[in-house]
């Protein structure tokens, strides 16, 4: 029997969603979606163009006319997708520093989240999607067929995402930022994501402190079986 066509999967900065996401996806066969991936770019071509992120008038006549794609990564280092921007790959580049800082405050605007909501849900139908962000099952999403919300405490949270870029950007001699900094990014992102951080009403939440990725991943994909 087939399963669930579009799995949602929410969660805070640093709760494992993208990691889980895109494994999941793999396993499956499903089309990988990270939605935060879209928001980046925009940050990244606010940055680029010098465009005020605190101007929402001007942030949606850029999203507008941005060619943003996402696809899957034709390249083997280590990454997730392939993003780019007017055709110019910028997958490393939405990881920078300056492009963390600056994503929630572009985010925020509702202008820039209505043109990109609704090119995640074009993508959505295109394919079988594990699609992975910000208020996705309550909001971009709401009828997808398995909604997963993901939490961990900030501690963890901090602690994994220094990992992953010491990972990541270790090998493209990018400065990485110290535990206490990430964790203090991590909490201002909390803050100004609240409104977009709440679990659908029909969200399975999983606490994943104490979980590998390897036992998240088969709690969902427990769940993924049940829905067939």
């Amino acid at each position: 029997m087939q399963g669930p066509r579009r799995i949602a999967i929410d969660g805070p900065a640093g709760s494992g969603k993208s990691t889980i996401g895109e494994q999941l996806a793999r396993h499956l066969g499903y089309l990988y979606i990270d939605t935060g991936a879209t928001y980046r770019a925009v940050a990244w071509l606010a940055l680029h163009e010098h465009v005020d992120i605190s101007d929402g008038a001007a942030l949606q006549r850029l999203t507008r006319h941005a060619e943003i794609e996402i696809s899957r990564p034709q390249i083997k280092d280590g990454r997730q997708y392939t993003v780019t921007v007017h055709g110019r790959d910028i997958t490393w580049d939405i990881r920078s520093t300056e492009v963390t800082r600056a994503v929630s405050i572009v985010s925020a605007h509702p202008e820039v989240r209505s043109i990109l909501i609704s090119q995640q849900r074009a993508l959505a139908q295109q394919d079988h999607v594990v699609m992975v962000g910000r208020d996705i099952g309550a909001v971009v999403l709401p009828d997808a067929e398995l909604k997963i919300y993901l939490t961990a405490s900030l501690g963890e949270r901090a602690r994994r995402r220094y990992t992953e870029l010491e990972e990541k950007l270790g090998s493209h001699n990018s400065t990485l930022p110290s535990l206490e900094e990430v964790a203090k990014d991590i909490q201002r992102r909390d803050d100004l994501d609240r409104d977009h951080m709440q679990a659908a009403r029909d969200a399975i939440v999983i606490e994943t402190d104490h979980l590998s990725i390897q036992q998240v991943l088969e709690a969902i994909i427990h769940y993924v079986e049940d829905k067939q």
